[in-house]
């Protein structure tokens, strides 16, 4: 698209991108200069310019030699400039919200796995007809949001799942769309060094009840006591009891998960292969979410059913070994909790955790002292350090025990988990999914949980 074509500056030259973050910055690219949490892109122009930027777009003065507009509201003209340039009309599309502490990915993952031709863009990637690339965050940065919206629309698919951070929330990056039915799958803290409390973290997260289309439709997990309060038109819960979709029973047939559901007189039985009860309310969510999108109950309960492992989610690696390996994303309390209690009838869990740097350090000694008591092995190592110093995260997680194991190195940590493993065992690798990347200082080295255990089996 040509420079005029996109804002009112009279040069005739092509545009090939539009970013904020000038590491990303390419030849022909137009660099707007946003205020991030962490950084102010503004005192990147000259970087963006040496990376090939040919326009920059400020909201202060600046003394440069390109051609450059200042605005006023720069986040706003940002998204508008964004939505020209790939040719978005956001009202083409339908868009269901995902939202909560943990769950997000799963529940999403498996709505884009029922509703045919949806999209899914979240923590995993972009996912068009099965197939996905990756992205740099859960929600995408603006620019990123409106190019992935581009692919959808160029693939012909209207519907979009989307993981709906609390980040992206609190910095605007979704304000322009509106949701036809959002979900909350549980609310229990997370991300407080940017939110600075866990009432501005839950208010964050409610910034979602904004931006919905009217009539549309909002699912709760009414067990979540922080959930409890929310009150609007169209909103059903579900849960154990006092909700509008209640699990009547819970039981475990043949590896798989029987789920009894309710609502008003119809009943439902649903077979799940994916374990934990944690897994059920992320069923159950993905469920009534495809219900009230139109999908046909006996499609769903046949489609659930055959449902395969998330990647990165209590995602149960076979090597041939005769121990049982779960790689998991679980970073939160209440994730490692529940990964925990999955696993407790095996014989020994062995589990390789850590906390990541720049993050809540209130939460390390919670993680450290529950993954020590409900772990037979605990093994603590690096899980993105960025600034910090390992030694000191794992200080702050085990405080004053003693019953552990402390490997810095992340592949050493998990090659000893899997060699000491034996018949009837669990070893739970949890903190990094399927990423591919390991944050160290102001880089992302790269690195995957799943490619070090395949070397481990390889040698």
């Amino acid at each position: 698209m040509k420079l005029r074509e996109l804002i009112d500056y009279d040069l005739d030259i092509d545009i090939k991108g539009i970013v904020d973050d000038s590491r990303l910055v390419k030849e022909n690219y137009i660099f707007v200069a946003t205020k991030g949490f962490n950084v102010d892109h503004y005192d990147h122009i000259e970087d963006a310019i040496n990376n090939g930027a040919i326009f920059i777009v400020a909201d202060r003065e600046i003394n440069i030699d390109i051609p450059h507009i200042i605005v006023d509201n720069i986040d706003e003209y940002y998204k508008k400039l964004c939505l020209k340039f790939y040719d978005i009309d956001l009202n083409d599309f339908s868009f269901i919200g995902i939202t909560g502490t943990d769950g997000k990915t799963t529940t999403a993952t498996i709505i884009n796995r029922l509703i045919l031709n949806s999209a899914y863009i979240g923590t995993n990637g972009l996912t068009i007809n099965g197939e996905t690339i990756s992205t740099s965050n859960t929600t995408p940065c603006i620019s990123e949001l409106y190019s992935d919206l581009r692919k959808i629309k160029d693939a012909g698919i209207k519907t979009v799942v989307m993981e709906v951070s609390s980040e992206a929330l609190l910095h605007d990056r979704v304000d322009n769309v509106k949701f036809d039915i959002i979900g909350f799958t549980n609310i229990t803290g997370d991300h407080l060094n940017v939110h600075g409390s866990f009432e501005n973290y839950k208010k964050c997260k409610m910034k979602l009840l904004d931006l919905i289309k009217d009539n549309s439709y909002v699912v709760i997990n009414g067990d979540d006591v922080n959930l409890q309060n929310i009150k609007c038109q169209n909103m059903y819960s579900f849960g154990k009891k006092n909700v509008n979709f209640t699990i009547k029973n819970i039981s475990y047939v043949n590896k798989n998960v029987l789920i009894e559901l309710k609502y008003k007189d119809i009943e439902y039985s649903i077979t799940s292969p994916l374990l934990g009860e944690y897994n059920v309310y992320n069923v159950v969510m993905a469920f009534i979410i495809s219900l009230l999108y139109g999908v046909d109950s006996k499609e769903l309960i046949s489609n659930i059913k055959k449902l395969t492992p998330i990647s990165g989610r209590c995602e149960v690696l076979d090597f041939g070994q005769d121990y049982t390996i779960i790689l998991d994303y679980a970073h939160t309390i209440n994730g490692i909790e529940n990964i925990l209690d999955t696993f407790k009838d095996y014989n020994r869990i062995i589990t390789v955790t850590g906390c990541a740097g720049g993050r809540d350090h209130e939460k390390r000694p919670v993680i450290g002292n529950m993954v020590i008591s409900k772990s037979d092995i605990s093994i603590f190592t690096m899980d993105d350090p960025r600034n910090e110093n390992v030694d000191d995260i794992i200080d702050e997680m085990v405080g004053n025990n003693l019953d552990y194991i402390r490997i810095i190195d992340r592949e050493e940590a998990i090659n000893y988990a899997l060699s000491i493993a034996s018949i009837g065992d669990v070893v739970l690798i949890l903190g990094k999914g399927r990423d591919n990347y390991m944050a160290i200082g102001d880089k992302k080295v790269k690195y995957n949980d799943y490619e070090t255990i395949k070397r481990y089996f390889k040698k």
